[in-house]
């Protein structure tokens, strides 16, 4: 009987897609980049795609003077420029009945309360239950400004039955100290449970198959260890400068920006153990432990690299440096590129390094993680036999061509024994019908289901932020970013890094 699976053991189709319950979402910072291009957008997809109730409800706060059907109309653009699936009039039409505005700052005791109304004649109207998702699209300065407000005017202490949920857009803080207060600020008025960081690559389709390209495979999971790694390389880079985003970037930089939150969170899904199960519980509980084992390694003038970028050529455009960018000092010392060394110290990983790095305006627009293996002893040949061979890899293509590769070794037609690199690909466009879906589509139906698994907890946040630290005390105090040729690779320093310890990046 061993491995025989009770087939009416559960009957549910798992194919079948699930639908919220009656809920409705508030949006604070309506107004911005984010939710016109991204959350407004989705919305709307998730209402195609039938993964919303018809009772759904979107209300805007923010300080404009609109009726609601000048809100209706921002939507309206929003999604017929920004949304994935085609435009269907009976969709619009059923959605749009649920779109409210409240016009306020986030001072005003009133405007809160008459989002407190609007919202009790949505549960009484259009059957919400008294379920509602506060997304806080602002600046975190504001989060404890508006989380009192929820308090005070009641609508953070959902009655029996019902939910309040708030969601925060990072950053979650500036350092380790600030990430902690702000924990503490959001934790004073909901419980931790009810509370959904968003890290939008969490949503990413490929970001989740790191799980099941694990644990669903068994030829993948023996080799997932330091008897045959030799390095874990994780890559986010952007082929774009920051015209247009000092406001927000200046001061912040690349390791706080993408490090902190989108690359460690990479890295403990790729070097975590295995789960018991995926309940968001277990899941969490595998990444703190990860998360706890991993450090920067120093000496960080030799472990650690960061760079700025100047004028240079973006493909056949000529594009000027970050000092020439609108809204940036000329003196500004925000690096626009990182690299940092990490061990993972836990028995799987131990001596294994793991090399991070983010950056704008580099060679193309992608994000990989990349194991490279050690090299086979190659008793068998001689070295003009196989010295055109690298090392092989497996590499997790999370962006922008999703899917999988694995480069090995293989002969050359010919009559000489010839070994050389080829790659065997998987590409998710190709495999399967259907398109992924968007990020902030799955992450919003998770914080309507209230499913937390995709979303850093607290300690989670401040574990990144102790790895990080450290490294951006000591670049504070150590000089400036060294300065790389905008369409390159990063600065020199960033290959120096790797090659102390004899390795050297892939060029993706």
């Amino acid at each position: 009987m061993t491995g025989w699976v009770n087939p009416l053991r559960d009957k549910r189709d798992k194919r079948m897609p699930r639908i919220a319950g009656p809920c409705g979402i508030v949006i604070f910072g309506v107004t911005g980049d984010l939710s016109r291009k991204k959350l407004m957008p989705a919305i709307y997809d998730l209402a195609n795609r039938g993964l919303l109730p018809a009772s759904f409800s979107l209300v805007g706060f923010a300080r404009r003077d609109w009726a609601d059907e000048d809100f209706g109309q921002v939507v309206y653009e929003a999604v017929k420029k920004h949304a994935r699936t085609p435009f269907r009039q009976e969709v619009w039409d059923r959605l749009a009945e649920g779109f409210r505005f409240v016009q306020g700052t986030f001072d005003d005791d009133a405007a809160f309360a008459r989002l407190a109304e609007t919202l009790e004649k949505l549960d009484a109207e259009r059957g919400t239950g008294g379920n509602h998702a506060f997304y806080l699209s602002i600046p975190p300065k504001a989060f404890q400004q508006v989380c009192e407000q929820l308090q005070k005017s009641g609508l953070a202490r959902p009655q029996e039955g019902r939910w309040s949920r708030v969601v925060i857009e990072k950053p979650f803080g500036h350092d380790l100290q600030s990430a902690r207060e702000l924990n503490a600020v959001v934790n004073s008025v909901f419980p931790e449970e009810s509370v959904f960081r968003i890290d939008h690559y969490l949503g990413k389709e490929t970001v989740q198959n790191i799980l099941a390209l694990r644990f669903a495979n068994e030829f993948y999971e023996p080799i997932w260890n330091n008897n045959y790694v030799d390095s874990v390389q994780i890559t986010m880079a952007e082929d774009i400068g920051l015209g247009g985003r000092a406001g927000y970037y200046d001061g912040v930089g690349a390791a706080r920006d993408v490090i902190q939150n989108h690359l460690l969170q990479l890295l403990a899904l790729t070097a975590m153990e295995e789960p018991a199960s995926f309940g968001p519980h277990e899941l969490q509980a595998e990444k703190i432990k990860v998360l706890s084992a991993t450090q920067a390694v120093q000496p960080f003038d030799q472990t650690t690299a960061r760079g700025q970028y100047a004028a240079g050529w973006q493909g056949s455009e000529k594009v000027v440096g970050l000092l020439e960018e609108e809204g940036f000092s000329k003196d500004s010392t925000t690096e626009t590129y990182a690299a940092i060394m990490l061990d993972v110290d836990t028995r799987r990983w131990a001596g294994v390094p793991f090399f991070l790095r983010t950056g704008k305006r580099l060679g193309r627009r992608v994000t990989e993680i990349a194991l490279i293996f050690k090299r086979a002893p190659h008793l068998p040949f001689d070295k003009t036999m196989t010295e055109e061979l690298g090392q092989n890899a497996l590499v997790i293509r999370v962006q922008p061509d999703e899917g999988i590769t694995t480069r090995f070794g293989s002969k050359v037609p010919g009559t000489a024994m010839e070994v050389r690199d080829v790659n065997m690909d998987f590409s998710y466009g190709s495999a399967f019908a259907e398109d992924s879906p968007e990020a902030y589509e799955r992450l919003i139906l998770d914080v309507l289901f209230g499913e937390p698994s995709l979303f850093p907890v607290n300690r989670e946040v401040e574990l990144s932020w102790e790895i990080l630290d450290p490294v951006l005390d000591y670049w504070a105090t150590h000089g400036k970013p060294e300065a790389y040729e905008a369409g390159t690779w990063g600065p020199a320093s960033a290959d120096e890094m790797l090659h102390r310890v004899g390795r050297e990046w892939r060029r993706p």
